[in-house]
């Protein structure tokens, strides 16, 4: 149950999600869950260079619709007009390098059209590094160095969500501007590969970086199939990363997707390689999109009751604010400018 004062606080704060993973173009559900931004995945995690210019056309045309309730986001200025403006602002990010086709040249032309985050890899091996799941745990390539450098170079956020270790300890290394863990949760608190090692998080976090923690069920999962991921285990993963690393470093990605009808929502060709410890969850819990995050949270229109949660925990607002976005605004500030 949301109280007024935490509903007040939260609709009152600059609100971003780290990352959603997917959306139709309805509004809805961010709206209904207070949402002013949002880090959007507008290419296929596998998507080569045309496939993602034709998914971000697809979004140029839902920005320039009259009445389009997207505002798209290319400085960290565009934050406070959009919220202003009572849109919702899209951060265009991806999920992979692939649509660079190996040609670095080309992270120019998508700054041009809006590219502001990037991860270096998905899970698995491309050409510029690793993924987190490729069992070498090999580096950054000599094309990956050429990456940073270039993305550094446009002031293109560097996530390292889903890269692997030695591939994102070396990108951490190499950058000149803060990296980002946009959605991503504790290795030590769950064991599991896409999460993320102390080392790497401070890492992170020392460079200016930080990191969004996930209500994605299994990066929360004890793997007991009696014992659905809750609140509980989320917020532990929380109080592990502020620990950790401090709260002015913690937000949250929730890896959500956000549209009409979420049980029913389909991604355009969705990765068919997923681990193992994922498909053991959605065997049991279920494979729709509310169904495979944290009993109570799948949809946005949930998410004032982490803010309540955290009130209740003893949360000072000025922490609470930061957690629910302004983190991410100040980051992001200092890696765009504007």
């Amino acid at each position: 149950m949301v109280d007024g004062k935490a509903r007040a606080l939260h609709d009152a704060a600059f609100v971003m999600d780290g990352l959603v993973y997917h959306s139709d173009g309805d509004t809805a559900t961010l709206n209904a869950g207070g949402i002013d931004a949002v880090n959007l995945t507008v290419a296929h995690f596998e998507a080569d260079f045309a496939t993602a210019c034709r998914q971000m056309a697809g979004w140029h045309a839902k920005l320039s619709a009259p009445d389009s309730p997207w505002l798209l986001i290319e400085r960290a200025g565009d934050f406070e007009a959009a919220k202003a403006a009572g849109k919702v602002g899209l951060v265009m990010g991806w999920q992979n390098s692939r649509p660079l086709d190996e040609d670095v040249t080309r992270i120019g032309f998508f700054h041009r059209l809006g590219l502001r985050i990037s991860q270096l890899t998905y899970n698995y091996r491309n050409m510029i590094g690793d993924g987190c799941l490729e069992p070498e745990d090999g580096g950054l390539s000599v094309l990956g160095r050429q990456t940073v450098d270039a993305y550094n170079a446009h002031r293109i956020a560097i996530d390292l969500s889903h890269v692997g270790e030695r591939t994102a300890m070396e990108a951490v290394e190499r950058s000149t501007l803060p990296c980002l863990l946009t959605h991503a949760n504790a290795h030590a608190v769950t064991p599991l590969e896409r999460n993320k090692s102390d080392a790497l998080i401070k890492a992170v976090v020392a460079k200016g970086g930080m990191i969004g923690a996930s209500t994605y069920g299994p990066m929360c999962w004890s793997g007991d199939a009696a014992a659905k991921p809750t609140l509980d285990d989320f917020l532990r993963h929380l109080d592990y990363l502020v620990a950790l690393v401090g709260v002015e470093h913690v937000g949250f990605g929730t890896d959500l997707a956000a549209g009409r009808d979420l049980p029913r929502m389909a991604f355009e060709r969705e990765t068919p390689r997923r681990w193992e410890s994922i498909e053991r969850y959605m065997a049991t819990f279920g494979r729709d999109i509310p169904a495979r995050y944290i009993e109570g949270f799948g949809g946005h229109d949930r998410l004032p009751g982490i803010t309540a949660a955290l009130l209740e925990r003893g949360w000072p607002e000025d922490a609470v604010r930061g957690y629910l976005g302004g983190n991410f605004r100040r980051v992001l500030g200092q890696i765009w400018g504007g």
